[in-house]
């Protein structure tokens, strides 16, 4: 079992910045790779990062990539998602998801076992 909780979602303008962090529990933290997905209104949940177990291996969206990075400290149990050069079209709740078993591709939602309980970013214009 994993326990993810989210948090440092807010409001923020367009050009600003954020950083999400999601701590978890349970299950040793450095056995699984992580993810961040993101569902604004009326959309699907929509991949946005991938971390893999040491941190060396990132991946992510398009529409994200050179404004999010993704990092992790195994020492402390969390992942992070620095986000800079908000966009409006950034505005969405946030999820950070565990990957414990493999065989669906990362970028798939159904490939994580754990969820947390997702954190609102909203950027104005």
């Amino acid at each position: 079992q994993v326990q993810l909780v989210e948090s440092g979602g807010g409001n923020v303008q367009a050009g600003g910045s954020l950083r999400l962090s999601c701590a978890a529990s349970g299950r040793t933290f450095s056995t699984y790779s992580l993810g961040w997905f993101r569902q604004a209104p009326g959309k699907e949940r929509e991949f946005v990062a991938y971390i893999n177990t040491s941190g060396m291996s990132t991946n992510y969206a398009d529409s994200v990539k050179g404004r999010f990075t993704i990092s992790r400290d195994n020492a402390k149990n969390t992942v992070y998602l620095e986000m800079n050069s908000l966009k409006p079209e950034d505005t969405a709740v946030y999820y950070c998801a565990a990957r414990i078993l493999f065989g669906i591709s990362r970028y798939q939602s159904t490939a994580y076992d754990y969820w947390g309980q997702g954190t609102q970013v909203t950027v104005s214009s």
